[in-house]
């Protein structure tokens, strides 16, 4: 199994295979391993998984690490939107990040894209942390330098969806937002290593 990347959603067997050298809030001892966890960006030089952990309130969210090991199962944004035909059977059809989802996937974008936030966790875990209210975050990975220009139509699209759409593009060196990239300028890029300022993202940043 390869190691998993940033937005994947990661399962383990036990939450004592959790790490924290600071101690994790009183309300994960509630979490369960039929829960997904999310990998975060971050670097420990033993190979650590970072993984964020999410509870069933906006405000509980914990960082942990975990061993390689530990890891049982892995979903990646890309497979939650491989299957049109799941995504019309979702039981969260009704809400508007689903529909947005549905049409999005219709289109047959030309590129490696999948969903991440609270609508793949809702897909991935059956839990209902999407509302009707909420965004639709997407990711694009884009390991080879592209114009900005190819997005624009796209992001044109966008603005037409029942929902705001967040969409982060990532790159070997982190991942970005497709917005502010197209505004021009600095941006900011999330890093393995903390976010920083650049202008070209798969220019390694000197962080």
């Amino acid at each position: 199994m390869s190691l998993p990347r940033a937005h994947d959603l990661i399962w383990i067997a036990d939450r004592a295979s959790l790490e924290n050298a600071q101690g994790l809030p009183d309300w994960v001892s509630n979490w369960r391993p039929h829960l997904p966890l999310v990998v975060r960006r971050d670097r420990r030089d033993d190979g650590a998984i970072p993984v964020g952990i999410r509870g069933m309130t906006k405000i509980q969210r914990a960082a942990a690490w975990i061993k390689p090991e530990d890891v049982l199962r892995v979903v990646t944004p890309e497979s939650l939107v491989a299957d049109p035909v799941t995504l019309l059977h979702s039981r969260f059809i009704s809400l508007q990040p689903m529909q947005a989802l549905i049409t999005l996937a219709s289109l047959k974008l030309p590129w490696q894209w999948g969903v991440t936030g609270s609508c793949a966790y809702a897909m991935a875990s059956d839990i209902p942390v999407m509302h009707a209210e909420s965004d639709l975050d997407l990711l694009i990975r884009c390991d080879q330098p592209v114009d900005s220009i190819e997005f624009s139509a796209f992001h044109t699209r966008l603005e037409e969806m029942p929902c705001r759409v967040d969409v982060q593009i990532t790159t070997p060196q982190g991942g970005f937002s497709l917005t502010e990239w197209l505004r021009g300028g600095e941006f900011m890029l999330k890093t393995d290593s903390g976010p920083v300022l650049i202008t070209d993202p798969w220019s390694k940043p000197a962080v």
